[in-house]
């Protein structure tokens, strides 16, 4: 089975440089202004042209409204919408109509009832994405570094596409694709040195983790 790999919250050129030489198939822009990792639409529309070709450039998103989304896909132009709100199925299927691109919806979970917040987005949303509830307190609805139950996961009917994300990093994910049938995965804070600070050399350790992991679970 291949895996996706995507590399969330960019915004230099060396971190995109190492996401793309690493083999990613996915990086993340993120457009959110509380976050750390908030980049401004031009800018990560600038920095997207190095995928093209190579990985799928995705907008990520937090209940923004259609003037914000309209700006941000004219400048950034992405190959995929990720919706980290509290975006309704019937918003999900809007933003779908108005932009002609896939949507990725996040869900957050800590336990295995969480799923159920997910059937009437079956269908509608193209992928999931599973990252853990934020810690009390936090203003960011991802990008915290905790990691949930994976075996939550294991309630979860082997049809539905996810990425796994949520606290992942060199040292856990070889665990975490064990314990998950995750046909992608999600890493922002576990490649950082400081909150929005991508650093190249953890990057290429995720990636040679990975591959580990792989070529271990292939032996």
């Amino acid at each position: 089975m291949s895996l996706d790999i995507k590399i969330c919250g960019l915004k230099t050129d060396e971190a995109v440089a190492a996401a793309l030489d690493g083999g990613a198939s996915h990086i993340g822009f993120i457009f959110f202004p509380k976050s750390p990792r908030n980049i401004d639409p031009v800018g990560a529309g600038r920095l997207r042209q190095a995928a093209k070709g190579r990985a799928k450039a995705v907008a990520v998103t937090v209940d923004a409204d259609d003037t914000t989304l309209d700006g941000i896909v004219a400048a950034m132009q992405p190959d995929m919408l990720q919706l980290h709100g509290k975006e309704s199925v019937a918003r999900v299927a809007e933003i779908k109509t108005r932009y002609g691109l896939p949507v990725m919806k996040v869900f957050s979970l800590r336990e295995r009832g969480d799923l159920d917040q997910i059937t009437p987005y079956i269908g509608i949303a193209d992928r999931f994405l599973f990252d853990t509830k934020p810690p009390e307190g936090s203003e960011l609805p991802g990008g915290n570094g905790v990691s949930f139950d994976w075996q939550v996961l294991s309630a979860l009917d082997a049809s539905i596409d996810y990425m796994l994300s949520g606290g992942l990093n060199a040292g856990n994910i070889a665990d975490a694709l064990q314990a998950t049938n995750a046909h992608g995965i999600d890493i922002s804070s576990g490649v950082e040195s400081a909150p929005g600070v991508k650093d190249v050399s953890l990057i290429r350790e995720f990636f040679r983790a990975v591959r580990a992991a792989k070529s271990a679970d292939a032996a």
